[in-house]
């Protein structure tokens, strides 16, 4: 776990938790990972009392489950938790590109035009990271067109929370082209003003990584 992202700024039980968070969102720690407060209070160089706090938060999100006498477990995530996040994340995103139709500016097109390139140049490289950053970038630019800040925090939050995944379904580069087939259809819609081709598409979008997710899930329990 990489303790230089945590943000001073912020008082010490939001960094903690932020740290944490981030952690188990980017695979550092690891679904079925034990969270020991003394192990995790030396690494980060804090007492057990914002860890504990932290731990509880995360508790709430769904992001650790408490198991008797084991203590605090990074969560796996389920078919049902998969297909429900999916679920609201699928209708938002249809709603932000709906409202991307209308609203964007020419300045933030280009930019999702230069997002489209970007993952397109990075198209079939190993390094997953970079190309989950520049997918990341694809959707940002889509979410603040639609100028609607609570909608932005919301699918943020749901897109965080697929992180891990998104790796897992980058890592099989046959997902690459279908990706960018799909951000040039998403783009094109949403240039052209076309809600109900940017709709479809967006629900295929989502559709094949749920399907996608869904079977790796399904391998890692067999």
């Amino acid at each position: 776990m990489n303790t230089t992202t945590m943000n001073e700024y912020l008082p010490l039980r939001d960094v903690v938790f932020q740290t944490l968070r981030q952690a188990i969102l980017r695979g550092e720690l690891e679904p079925g990972e034990r969270l020991m407060e003394i192990h995790l209070a030396e690494r980060l160089g804090v007492s057990r009392t914002p860890i504990r706090e932290a731990i509880r938060k995360l508790e709430l999100e769904g992001l650790v489950v408490m198991i008797p006498r084991r203590g605090a477990i990074v969560a796996s995530i389920t078919e049902k938790d998969l297909k429900n996040v999916l679920e609201v994340r699928r209708t938002l995103e249809i709603l932000a590109a709906e409202v991307a139709c209308e609203r964007i500016t020419p300045e933030l097109l280009e930019e999702l035009g230069k997002a489209r390139e970007e993952f397109r140049r990075l198209k079939g490289t190993k390094d997953v990271t970079a190309l989950a950053a520049a997918d990341v970038r694809f959707h940002e630019i889509i979410y603040e067109a639609t100028d609607n800040a609570r909608l932005i925090h919301i699918l943020n939050n749901l897109r965080e929370q697929m992180y891990r995944y998104r790796l897992e379904y980058l890592k099989d580069k046959k997902s690459h082209e279908r990706l960018d087939e799909e951000h040039q259809k998403i783009y094109n819609g949403i240039r052209n003003g076309d809600k109900k081709s940017v709709a479809a598409v967006v629900w295929e979008h989502i559709d094949n990584q749920e399907q996608a997710i869904l079977t790796d899930i399904r391998e890692q329990q067999a």
